[in-house]
């Protein structure tokens, strides 16, 4: 069954997701069968959190993600001839196929890529399945689901080095199939995990077909030390196999709101990567493949930060950090690392509660305004439950040690590896002090307010206003029902929630560009933004300057202007246009096009305006200031909205 193509209202590119989530693990990291058994009560639990369609037995998704069951593998890969190694000298995963099609195709593939990385198949598993309790829909759409195991070649690797290796043959293999021409490949096929550490059971499913449908998961020699599920709730997208949690590292419940922006600018610095980890580092790009939803993206670009040699956590802290600069009381070593990592990228932000697991560390973290509701105990035989509801599990109270709740923008990590809950203050000592992010923010960044000062430039000039206000727009409504008021009381104009303006594509007039774009407003919860009320969650700095390797980080990194708002004033403005310091220059770029050249004179100034903006970035300059203040009659300023989109 393929997706619906982008028509009408439906855009493929607006499909979020809202869900319930939870784990169960033993901080000691004692494997058993049971934790699994655990896993699936909570996922049960979580059921009314989960979705199906008109068909009553096709869930949205369900799914489970374990430590790698090295034992249940070497009795089921003895059956099929395939030896396997030793723990961390093989990785596995579920692959989906399309059905009643040739599946060497893919599995050519495989084998070409994975000898590219030095890696060798040791064999393939068909997974034993049960379709008879599954919905008309779900068995439809059902793919062969096949389990490759890939091991080392001819050359020793470490653990961490294979894992790489693993991600890269993932990317390469899924790049290959989903470009070869074949949609129905891009549909049906889907790689959901690929490690030798993790290994995950997802599907089109309900929360209680889950273990009937896997028929590995009822076997008793099939351990785990942790147990991380997920209930899937399509709020506006279409489920898949594919679309199912857990993903790769994390389980998701919320959505997130920023994933335009996030997806743009992460594949706008992919020409930057460079890293000693990936010789060739193109071979993992893109980073976000395309036709995931929120939550997969967010797993992509978490991964690729955890491959390329940070730490989970410290990626974590990158993506989702917590509110930290109205924050008084925090440490400066903390507050340092936030603001440093600022200049390198932005926030994926939202109302989410995200669980991960490396299979060495698990943990969770909550947004920054904490609008998803988390909540674990830890019992006296170390186990420990986090999920989105509470009683998860039957647990006698008076077995349990302790109880609490996700704190907004805090973390909550178990590591099995020492056997123990480590502290977010403790956590985040470590990570901020691995290198000396404050020193660095310190002497590099540049706050605006700390520029030399300029004279007041702004000399109003009524002559030519009424001109300029036609030139650029400007209506009597918005003279009398937005401006008025904002000049008259300091504030912004009030009025109805509902817009009826027709839409501009619609209308027989001329409109301005911006008419054509509507904001993008989250389905599901959209917290308003008020940076003024909600300053102890919420900050409108941004930083402008030269963008570096996000793979690397040095003080450079944040050698950038820092402005605490968007909004400027004219001697603000006049201030960035003066600077010229080491790093940071800037350049002004006109944008207009001569009167006399017509619709065509648009297309020329565009092209001019580009390479002017590449001749200046050549010649050193990290800052652009496009500017229409040379209209007049004989000179017509390009929209700024596409003068900005263009460069």
């Amino acid at each position: 069954m393929a997706y619906p193509k982008k028509q009408g209202l439906y855009d493929p590119a607006q499909e979020k997701e809202n869900c319930g989530v939870g784990f169960v693990v033993n901080m000691k990291g004692r494997r058993s069968h049971e934790i699994i058994l655990q896993g699936l009560e909570v996922l049960n639990k979580l059921e009314h959190r989960g979705a199906c369609g008109s068909d009553p037995l096709t869930g949205d998704g369900a799914g489970l993600l374990i430590q790698m069951p090295h034992k249940f593998f070497k009795t089921q890969c003895a059956k099929e001839g395939i030896d396997l190694p030793e723990p961390g000298k093989y990785g596995s995963g579920l692959v989906f196929f399309p059905k009643d099609m040739r599946i060497h195709e893919f599995l050519d593939v495989f084998q070409t890529v994975t000898a590219r990385e030095g890696l060798r198949i040791l064999g393939w598993r068909k997974l034993p399945v049960d379709n008879s309790t599954i919905g008309r829909v779900a068995r439809e759409a059902e793919p062969e689901i096949w389990q490759p195991f890939i091991g080392e070649g001819d050359t020793p690797l470490d653990q961490d080095e294979l894992e790489r290796r693993l991600y890269a043959v993932r990317k390469q293999v899924g790049h290959e199939i989903h470009y070869s021409g074949r949609a129905e490949f891009f549909v049906s096929f889907y790689i959901c995990n690929l490690s030798t550490r993790t290994f995950c059971y997802k599907g089109q499913l309900m929360s209680r077909q889950l273990a009937t449908y896997f028929l590995d998961i009822s076997d008793p020699e099939l351990d785990s030390a942790l147990a991380m599920v997920h209930s899937r709730y399509s709020t506006n997208t279409f489920p898949s196999w594919g679309r199912a949690q857990p993903m790769r590292l994390i389980a998701h419940n919320g959505e997130i709101n920023t994933v335009r922006g996030n997806q743009n600018w992460m594949r706008a610095r992919e020409g930057m990567f460079e890293t000693d980890l990936f010789a060739d580092v193109d071979k993992i790009l893109p980073v976000i493949a395309p036709g995931g939803s929120d939550s997969a993206d967010f797993d992509h670009a978490l991964e690729m930060l955890a491959m390329t040699g940070r730490s989970l956590p410290h990626s974590i802290m990158m993506m989702i950090p917590e509110p930290w600069t109205g924050h008084e009381t925090m440490d400066a070593r903390k507050k340092g690392f936030y603001e440093f990592h600022a200049s390198m990228m932005e926030p994926w932000d939202g109302p989410a509660s995200i669980a991960f697991t490396d299979g060495n560390v698990i943990g969770a973290v909550l947004d920054r305004n904490g609008l998803r509701p988390s909540r674990y105990i830890v019992t006296k035989d170390d186990l420990v439950v986090m999920a989105s509801e509470v009683g998860v599990l039957p647990i006698d109270e008076a077995d349990i040690v302790f109880k609490g709740r996700l704190e907004p923008g805090k973390m909550f990590l178990v590591d099995l590896r020492e056997g123990r809950i480590i502290a977010d203050d403790e956590l985040k000592e470590q990570i901020s002090t691995q290198r000396p992010y404050t020193m660095w923010v310190k002497e590099n960044q540049v706050n605006l307010e700390d520029l030399p000062p300029i004279p007041d430039p702004f000399q109003p000039d009524f002559e030519t206003l009424r001109t300029r206000q036609m030139a650029f727009g400007y209506t009597s409504e918005d003279i009398k029902f937005v401006l008025a008021p904002m000049i008259a009381t300091g504030e912004e104009a009030t009025g109805s929630m509902g817009n009826d303006t027709p839409l501009a594509v619609l209308s027989q007039r001329p409109q301005l560009l911006f008419q054509y774009f509507k904001q993008l407003f989250a389905q599901v919860t959209n917290p308003a933004v008020d940076s003024i009320r909600e300053e102890m969650v919420m900050s409108m700095d941004i930083t402008l300057g030269k963008e570096l390797n996000l793979l690397a980080e040095s003080p450079d990194h944040c050698r950038k202007l820092k402005l605490s708002h968007p909004v400027l004033t004219v001697r603000e403005l006049e201030q960035i246009k003066a600077l010229d310091q080491r790093g940071i220059k800037t350049v002004v770029l006109p944008t207009t096009f001569p009167a006399a050249d017509g619709e065509a004179g648009l297309e020329k100034g565009m092209e001019e305006l580009c390479r002017k903006a590449s001749s200046a970035l050549e010649d050193g300059a990290t800052i652009l200031v496009l500017s229409d203040r040379g209209m007049d009659a004989d000179n017509i300023p390009i929209p700024s909205l596409l003068a900005v989109a263009g460069v």
